[in-house]
């Protein structure tokens, strides 16, 4: 799975800060970038609806989830460092973190087909209300993404990010830390901020985007910030589909 900044490292405010060369060429384009947004969520729904088929066929799907997982990390951290190559990148790492979303939802829906059937619908639904609410309070401004906003979202998710590797690592040596995978009151709290910080980080997200239209980016520039806007929302689905599958353990 791919990182998060915007604090997502795709949409890193750094990226604008350099003069940029738009001689005979075009510019982003807020629309331009929704377009691309919706390709690429097309194209992960279509990756995730294989694995998901490929389940109900009998077959494992273990073996392409890590797959899709490892592959995602890698073209989203290629993609991160050559932004110019997001155009033929992100439509890469869009199908292979859809096989990934479709391995890990088809195995909480089994897990939990008799506690909380239609678990991954919720989630999906929760993801998608959760973007268009942000997107509203941001088009509106009842949530600024002023400086002091900024800073305590980035710091709040690199906290995140570094618990996630410090939880990764003492696993390997068998040592582990019960809340984050627990469903106890604690654990659900646990998600439930977590939660919370993944969708704030969309209102970075569109801020940046916001940004590199008015700075006339480069028209890659599409490319790359929906690219980062999906990183984000793949997060935030994860997250929710876990804050779910604990909230089934208690019932």
């Amino acid at each position: 799975m791919a990182l998060f900044k915007s604090s997502n490292p795709a949409l890193n405010e750094k990226i604008f800060q350099n003069p940029i060369d738009i001689s005979g060429g075009e510019v982003m384009t807020e629309r331009g970038t929704l377009n691309k947004f919706f390709f690429l969520s097309l194209m992960i729904l279509a990756s995730a609806s294989f694995t998901w088929s490929s389940y109900g066929q009998g077959k494992n799907v273990m073996p392409w989830m890590i797959g899709g997982a490892i592959g995602g990390f890698i073209v989203a951290i290629v993609i991160t460092f050559k932004k110019e190559w997001a155009a033929f990148l992100s439509p890469l790492y869009a199908l292979l973190e859809g096989v990934f979303l479709g391995g890990i939802s088809v195995i909480i829906n089994e897990s939990f087909a008799q506690k909380y059937p239609g678990i991954v619908t919720q989630a999906v639904l929760l993801t998608f209300g959760t973007v268009f609410a942000m997107y509203f309070l941001y088009r509106f401004r009842i949530i600024k993404a002023t400086e002091k906003f900024k800073s305590v979202i980035i710091t709040a998710t690199m906290g995140i990010a570094i618990f996630y590797l410090l939880t990764m690592v003492l696993g390997f040596f068998h040592v582990n830390i019960p809340f984050v995978y627990s469903s106890s009151a604690l654990g659900i709290g646990f998600s439930l901020v977590v939660v919370a910080i993944a969708a704030l980080n969309l209102i970075l997200d569109f801020d940046m985007i916001e940004q590199g239209t008015t700075m006339g980016a480069p028209k890659y520039m599409e490319w790359y910030c929906a690219f980062g806007l999906m990183v984000t929302i793949v997060w935030l689905y994860i997250e929710i589909l876990r804050l779910l599958s604990k909230l089934a353990d208690r019932r």
